[in-house]
């Protein structure tokens, strides 16, 4: 099957048995059998094809911010959209495609003084990942923004979503149902001074930075916001910060985190998210509900 694979795709990058480790913001993660990192929507769309055509099972990821792969990792074809990362910008629009980061997305729209999306300056995560999980961030969403979004089906059809159509909730967008793949983003933006979206962009990152274990590696926010409380303090109030799993720790400095201080796997990290979802619901009687997407298999 190596061969097979290598022989089809001999332009685009692929990796057998790579750990997912490499790439995931936890590093975290088992093997993946086959890793493909392709450069554009009609690589994708083959690679795709080539998937179907076997019965491969089939994973796409972005920048691997919001996630954490199980130590067994992932079989089949994992597609790893970052080199797919270009980003235009005409009047009000920015376009991108899906394995941009979401923060060179807001400075693209910074030097076009275009503002609406400077809550997202400090998102880690890609494009892609931020429509798929209507990411959001001091007061805004990616729902807000987005104009239509241009996916690849799982049969490899080519097919733009408005905003309307892509169904927005709370961390919630409708690629979440199906099996698309998110390859470009619009977003609609309006015109303003660049100064001004410059000084934003750099409050919210100086607020970040203060409040959020950056210097360490994470998957962001673990928990959704359950309503009528704040998952930090419920978390912190459950006496939770500093607790370590193997190399996993609730961070001291913000309790919705999960840092890897010390060669943490995935299974400590799935350890301490059931721990701290115990502990919380026996504590105050509230379930938390993962806001980071797991995938994979177990070891």
């Amino acid at each position: 099957m190596t061969q097979d694979v290598l022989a089809t795709f001999p332009a685009i990058e692929i990796k057998k048995d790579e750990s997912l480790s490499h790439y995931t913001n936890t590093k975290t993660g088992g093997p993946a059998d086959y890793v493909a990192f392709p450069k554009s929507i009609s690589e994708t769309k083959s690679l795709i094809d080539f998937a179907n055509d076997r019965d491969m099972p089939l994973t796409v990821i972005g920048n691997a911010s919001n996630l954490i792969v199980k130590d067994g990792g992932i079989r089949g074809l994992t597609i790893i959209l970052t080199k797919m990362n270009q980003i235009h910008t005409s009047e009000t629009r920015v376009v991108a495609e899906a394995g941009a980061a979401m923060i060179d997305a807001t400075k693209a729209a910074c030097r076009a003084s275009l503002s609406g999306v400077e809550f997202a300056a400090g998102i880690p995560g890609s494009v892609g990942g931020a429509v798929f999980m209507n990411a959001g961030a001091y007061g805004g969403e990616i729902s807000e923004v987005v104009e239509e979004v241009t996916v690849l089906t799982r049969d490899g059809q080519l097919k733009t979503l408005s905003n309307e159509a892509l169904d927005f909730g709370y961390r919630h967008s409708t690629i979440q149902d199906y099996e698309d793949t998110v390859v470009s983003a619009t977003f609609n933006l309006k015109p303003g001074d660049q100064t001004k979206i410059q000084a934003r962009m750099d409050e919210l990152n100086r607020l970040r930075a203060s409040k959020q274990p950056l210097e360490w590696p994470s998957c962001g926010s673990v928990f959704k916001r359950p309503t009528g409380y704040f998952t930090g303090k419920l978390i912190h109030d459950a006496g939770l910060q500093g607790t370590r799993m193997g190399g996993a720790e609730v961070s001291k400095k913000h309790a919705g985190f999960i840092i890897n201080v010390d060669h943490a796997t995935a299974t400590d990290y799935m350890d301490m998210i059931h721990h701290i979802q115990a502990v919380v619901f026996e504590k105050f009687g509230v379930h938390l509900e993962t806001e980071v997407r797991i995938i994979g298999e177990d070891a």
